[in-house]
């Protein structure tokens, strides 16, 4: 095995690097440029920020389609849209926000930070990387195609049998759905898996479990709840495929099957679906909270802890969605006990939070606004949880606007603003430019002032008993006023989205030069340039400490790990506890096989909507592809 050694050096300028080194390395992790070589890259960075755009693409068609929703509710019997358009649009807005925005971008960040924040060149599978990304594009603009040809589904993103079965929705659309959700699914385990393997064994020498930034423990955290989580749901997609198509009665009464069987299935992925997007921007919460007040996280321990306590406790906490289907209220009383402790991590949390603001010199820049946000948003969310947790008060408004209100907050104010936080924070990270922070400050102004008026007077809806799921409703509710102001805040609310939108378009070529720590934060991927070179690190750097820029701020030489080639994509392998290196692995090199593997997949999957035959077909052409991907390049080498 390749040896690699430490050594100690002192301020970059004086490392003895060549140019011809250096340019050597940046040709061995060069990207092929051109149209043709888009498809063959594998860089963490480019698939991560292909991951982040394209979640936010299809979160603005989601949005749109929200606003559509508004402007058919903001007045009794609007005929705006009729009840199939409605029931297609909001099937569409739930799975894209779900499925194709909160999940991959919570990935995509950490597949582009993750190997920066450990002092690592690439993934540990950049190949499977890129696959996962080509299977998530191709299925979201299946999805959205369907719409736009009239085959959209329209039984809810939450799919509840009969209702999605072939004897109430006989069309085409809940096949699409029901085939890419499972095909969906294969994109967020890919990712999830490299991210672990990566985590555990390519982090710099000295960065112990007990000294990784939290926001990697939050990714660690979430891609074992994606891993747990996914087969369950792929699984019911299945099912509920195979009954539709081959009428093989696992959800239908009458052949013996049973309709609660698929709200077991579903539900078991959808509330930890909710922390697996809640648990990331905890660990963005934690990293812009040190940043802006340069001060370590108070209680650590406690912190890391809680991310795993919260990932625990949310896979028992799946029949808090199912209180009104007549199961035993014996049973029901464990999962209410259940709801009401996850608040205790959750509460550590913020009471950590609180304790490392208390005192501090709080830098109130536009990323630490969308934090201070979060911390009220939130709390209203989780108060309302703890509500619908009661039995007797979720038998009440269990089918109301309640507890849309209740989930928007939970998902937008516990999830969004972090990550609009984050987008803020990392932006020049990515790009080498600083966002606008005027314009960030009216951004986070009107979402804040948005979401409040778009979701708060939801509450009182529920209240009065407006059903959720409805596309009109009769004048004599009165329902009417509520609703017309409603829709005035969800504008309110877009255009405050729509304002960070241009903000990271126009900041591309108009922002002030970031430089390499504008912030002057702490963790390592504030070590390199902005944005970074190809390879990350020339050396690997050695860690110390948990603030391992500020540390070195203050240290009179820097350690340095040597030995790693520069003509060929080496990482080093390090030991999953203490990080001590162990050994050296060699990349494979940019390939168009991933693409083509991921077309094949989705030609098996999609094809099978039509035809039992494609799926043959995408069998033989996907083990085609599989041999290509795998194919020798060149004899093996032992050193």
């Amino acid at each position: 095995m390749k040896k690699t050694r430490i050594r100690s050096d002192g301020p970059i300028s004086a490392r003895p690097d060549t140019e011809e080194a250096t340019a050597t390395l940046d040709r061995t992790w060069l990207s092929p440029p051109g149209f043709i070589g888009w498809f063959t890259h594998v860089n963490h960075r480019q698939i991560g920020y292909r991951f982040i755009v394209t979640s936010l693409i299809f979160f603005a068609l989601a949005g749109v389609l929200a606003l559509i929703m508004r402007l058919q509710l903001m007045s009794p019997e609007n005929s705006l849209l009729g009840p199939e358009l409605f029931n297609q649009f909001f099937t569409m807005h739930g799975t894209t926000m779900m499925f194709l925005f909160a999940v991959p971008i919570m990935e995509g960040m950490g597949i582009y930070l993750v190997p920066l924040m450990i002092g690592t060149r690439d993934m540990a599978f950049p190949r499977l990387n890129a696959f996962g990304y080509y299977v998530y594009l191709t299925a979201g603009v299946v999805l959205f195609a369907s719409l736009f040809i009239g085959m959209a589904p329209a039984a809810g993103w939450f799919a509840y049998v009969p209702l999605s079965g072939k004897a109430f929705s006989p069309e085409v659309g809940m096949d699409v759905w029901t085939t890419l959700i499972t095909f969906i699914e294969i994109s967020a385990l890919t990712a999830a898996v490299e991210l672990v393997a990566t985590i555990f064994k390519q982090r710099a020498p000295g960065m112990s479990l007990d000294r990784m930034p939290l926001f990697v423990w939050a990714i660690l955290v979430m891609s074992f709840m994606i891993i747990f989580a996914m087969p369950p749901v792929m699984t019911a997609s299945v099912l509920l495929m195979l009954d539709r198509t081959l009428d093989m009665q696992f959800f239908v009464v009458a052949g013996g099957g049973e309709p609660l069987l698929w709200q077991h299935l579903f539900w078991f992925f959808g509330h930890p679906e909710v922390y697996i997007i809640l648990v990331p921007a905890l660990g963005m919460i934690s990293m812009i909270i040190t940043t802006f007040t340069r001060r370590p996280i108070f209680g650590y321990t406690a912190m890391v802890l809680s991310l795993v306590a919260i990932g625990f406790v949310s896979f028992g906490l799946w029949v808090h969605h199912m209180f009104t289907t007549g199961l035993p209220h014996l049973g029901l009383s464990f999962f209410t006990a259940a709801s009401a402790m996850i608040t205790i991590p959750s509460g550590v949390q913020i009471f950590c939070w609180i304790a490392t603001l208390w005192g501090a010199r709080i830098r109130f820049a536009t990323p630490m606004l969308f934090i201070l946000g979060f911390f009220a948003i939130f709390v209203i969310g989780g108060l309302t949880g703890v509500m619908v947790a009661s039995i007797p008060f979720d038998m009440q408004v269990h089918d109301t606007y309640f507890v849309v209100a209740h989930f928007h907050y939970v998902l937008i104010g516990g999830a969004v603003l972090p990550l609009f936080g984050a987008i803020y924070y990392w932006y020049p990270k990515v790009t080498g430019q600083m966002m606008s922070e005027r314009l960030g400050r009216w951004s986070f102004g009107l979402i804040f002032a948005g979401l409040n008026l778009t979701f708060f007077p939801m509450h009182q809806l529920g209240l009065e008993g407006m059903p959720r799921r409805v596309y009109t409703y009769l004048e004599v509710m009165g329902w009417g006023s509520l609703n017309l102001f409603i829709t005035g805040g969800a504008f309110i609310l877009a255009a405050g989205f729509a304002l960070s939108f241009w903000n990271m378009f126009i900041s591309r070529t108009r922002g002030i030069t970031a430089g390499p720590n504008p912030w002057q934060a702490d963790s390592l991927e504030w070590a390199t340039a902005s944005p970074p070179a190809n390879y990350n690190f020339r050396h690997i750097p050695v860690v110390r400490s948990r603030t391992p820029i500020w540390d070195d701020e203050e240290a009179d030489e820097r350690q340095l790990v040597t030995g790693l080639s520069n003509e060929r994509r080496e990482i080093l392998l390090t030991t999953v506890l203490d990080a001590e290196p162990q050994g050296v692995l060699i990349l494979p090199s940019p390939t168009i096989w991933p693409f083509l593997l991921a077309i094949a997949v989705a030609l098996g999957f999609i094809g099978i909507i039509f035809s039992p035959w494609w799926f043959v077909v995408g069998f033989f052409l996907s083990f085609f592809m599989i041999v290509g991907w795998l194919w020798p390049r060149r004899p093996w080498q032992e050193e």
